[in-house]
């Protein structure tokens, strides 16, 4: 058990960290912990999947909470259950882009809001260790009950609804990368009424991804779509990861196209709809991003790295879309949750509408230079962080997520992993020669990358 609960997730390796009793134990603690009348229950296509959601769910009915079970489903779709059913939460059973092994939840109260460890990983946890292995029914109560829910045809119209009229979309050729995960098993749905030309790779479910990881973040993941994109002449391709809710994107070059620059491309469409409203981008993003929204009309809102983080701030700030470097986007008319095919279908449509490339639509924006994210093995990442701050004593400096160094010409981000003794750098230069001397000084730092 030790470990499994994590800053934004629950998630361990079947079955020596997390078995089916301790996924029963998960279900009873969740529905505990959220005082829940009726949760929303998903899988994804992992091995281990149906058994540790069934237990789950003994555990949910135990505690005397109703469960809607949806089945075999992605993350986002599960979003839109929790959402769209007006439940008092829900969790999906997956382990996103981790390997085969893994498995895990990933957890919600009401309109799809995420539990992180600040907001109620951490309280499942305590409940959790005072549990029996053998967990009954409480006396004063009863058990809950299993109803199954379809919830497809409605999350197929919801979701299709990002694309605007249909009939606007150009027949774009697109190769699809869903590395055997969920998006192969939502898609094909989709894909009936868009009219596009489709290269399919990987879309049969397996638990045991064959191919590749399903992390789209690692580019040598994308090396399947970035080939099959340059041999077929496709305009674009897309990989999503494990559970659909990421996605990146590869030009008709055969080139990945940094999530920055897609956040900054889809910022814009959004504002045309909401004229003046907040996006939000993660603080590892290109100044691009901020400037790009701007431009828009709209209010650039950076905040931390994390879904939990930025789901909140869209709420708080009322924004309409949201972006991440690691390829999360964000819209608030999904429950302001992460969605890889409305992405999609939103970058089709502004290529659709503009009839330029993508390349052509990216390059005016992609024009800083960028480490991309490097990590560093460090003795202390908290005394690392100080000394940083010392060094560069002249920056605007601030520590909204590690420490954030700006200078006129170039800035950096360096954070601490959440799991590993880790630092993780991103940092970005006007021209070459300020990318070369902040590189410098700040590897002479923190040493060699791992």
């Amino acid at each position: 058990m030790a470990g499994v609960f994590k800053a934004y997730d629950i998630r361990g390796t079947y079955p020596d960290q997390i078995d089916e009793t301790l996924a029963r134990k998960i279900g009873y603690a969740i529905a505990t912990f959220l005082k829940a009348k009726t949760l929303v229950v998903g899988w994804d296509m992992r091995v281990s999947g149906p058994d540790i959601a069934g237990a789950a769910m003994e555990g949910v009915v135990r505690a005397g909470t109703d469960v809607l079970n949806i089945g075999l489903a992605s993350t986002p779709m599960a979003y839109f259950g929790i959402g769209s059913l007006k439940v008092d939460g829900g969790f999906i059973v997956t382990a996103s882009h981790n390997p085969a092994k893994y498995t895990g939840f990933k957890i919600c109260r009401e309109d799809a809001i995420p539990l992180s460890g600040e907001t109620g990983i951490l309280d499942i946890e305590n409940i959790v260790h005072g549990l029996p292995d053998d967990i009954s029914i409480p006396a004063a109560g009863g058990s809950g009950q299993v109803t199954e829910v379809d919830i497809r045809k409605d999350y197929l119209e919801h979701v299709l609804s990002f694309a605007g009229d249909i009939q606007d979309l150009r027949p774009l050729k697109v190769v699809i990368d869903t590395a055997n995960g969920m998006a192969g098993y939502m898609l094909p749905d989709f894909l009936a009424r868009l009219p596009l030309e489709v290269t399919r790779l990987y879309f049969d479910l397996d638990g045991s991804f064959p191919n590749h990881e399903a992390d789209p973040l690692k580019e040598k993941n994308l090396r399947d779509v970035m080939a099959r994109v340059k041999d077929t002449g496709a305009d674009l391709g897309v990989a999503f990861d494990g559970d659909a809710d990421r996605c990146m994107f590869v030009d008709e070059t055969g080139k990945p196209v940094s999530a920055d620059m897609i956040t900054a491309l889809i910022a814009p469409e959004v504002l045309k709809k909401y004229p003046g409203a907040a996006v939000v981008y993660d603080l590892r993003s290109s100044r691009v991003v901020a400037d790009t929204i701007e431009k828009a009309g709209g209010r650039a809102v950076r905040e931390r790295v994390g879904h939990s983080f930025i789901k909140a701030t869209m709420r708080r700030e009322k924004g309409k879309f949201g972006g991440e470097l690691s390829g999360h986007f964000y819209f608030a008319d999904n429950y302001h949750s992460d969605s890889g095919v409305i992405a999609m279908l939103m970058v089709l449509k502004v290529l659709s509408e503009r009839g330029k490339t993508l390349s052509d639509l990216v390059g005016p924006l992609a024009t800083t230079m960028r480490s991309g994210e490097i990590n560093f093995r460090v003795e202390s990442t908290e005394a690392k962080i100080q000394e940083l701050a010392g060094v560069f004593s002249d920056a605007d400096i601030d520590y909204k997520d590690g420490i954030s160094i700006h200078y006129p010409g170039w800035w950096c981000n360096v954070r601490a992993s959440n799991t590993e003794p880790l630092l993780r750098l991103n940092l970005e230069a006007d021209d070459p020669d300020q990318f070369e001397g902040a590189m410098k000084k700040i590897m002479t730092r923190l040493g060699d990358p791992v």
